[in-house]
């Protein structure tokens, strides 16, 4: 049996926000956490270690603010079918592979920032190794070191009663109009739902993904206001109070 779907949000709020960007892209820093910052919300961070390494007193700064750093792989693997994969394509993964992709990720991670990552996001969508009749799934692997893990692209938004924590939806969020992102908070709204954004680079929303940041200061200002009654919160915290709650519910 499922637990009741009805969520009950804090501060008496109708849906759930958690806003993340993935790769660790420099426009992140740069454009997106400032309005983060200037607003009071706290946004995920799935990153890679390079480009964490090479920025890493801004990242380490961003988690003093509030924000969480998840785990994203080292080597961000994807299917080979994308041109651009080279020699870490999944069809040539074993299960063994990813996992030390993600705990390799996990310890430099916490070599730089000194936190260890509790969520995960699949690079691409994508949650399986091998090909054909030796296709193996890795979200139990996920299940075993994470929280939560969020996918991509996710379809609408998750209904904290009873979504698959280590398969939350993650709904594109590049090149949206606030508009846009509206409409998708609206109908998380009607269900009590949790809206998981993802997101790339920051800047002009008009360029291959990124998240504009027009629409990014607009829903920042609209998730603030308490009339909206909006909960916006990090994947990782908003994951495990619902992981509490529907423990308690079972």
């Amino acid at each position: 049996m499922f637990p009741d779907p009805v969520f009950p949000w804090p501060n008496d709020a109708e849906v759930g926000l958690s806003i993340t960007f993935d790769d660790a892209r420099a426009s992140q820093l740069e454009v997106a956490l400032p309005i983060l910052d200037a607003s009071g919300i706290k946004a995920t961070f799935f990153v890679m270690p390079a480009p964490l390494e090479q920025r890493a007193d801004n990242w380490r700064a961003a988690l003093v603010a509030g924000h969480e750093i998840g785990n994203h792989t080292v080597t961000h693997p994807c299917t080979r079918n994308f041109s651009f994969i080279g020699k870490n394509a999944l069809e040539a993964y074993s299960l063994d592979d990813m996992e030390w992709e993600i705990l390799h990720c996990n310890d430099r991670v916490e070599q730089c920032c000194g936190v260890k990552p509790v969520v995960f996001a699949y690079p691409c969508g994508q949650t399986y190794v091998g090909q054909g009749a030796h296709t193996r799934s890795y979200v139990p692997l996920i299940a075993d070191h994470f929280v939560a893990a969020r996918g991509f692209p996710g379809e609408r938004h998750n209904l904290p009663g009873r979504c698959n924590l280590h398969q939350v939806f993650g709904c594109p969020f590049d090149c949206l109009t606030f508009e846009a992102v509206l409409a998708m908070i609206n109908a998380a709204r009607e269900e009590r739902g949790w809206l998981v954004l993802a997101g790339h680079d920051a800047g002009d929303g008009r360029q291959r993904q990124t998240v504009d940041e027009k629409t990014l200061r607009m829903l920042c200002e609209y998730a603030t206001d308490p009339r909206n009654r909006v909960f916006a919160d990090t994947f990782g915290n908003i994951a495990e109070s619902i992981k509490k709650k529907n423990r308690t519910a079972e």
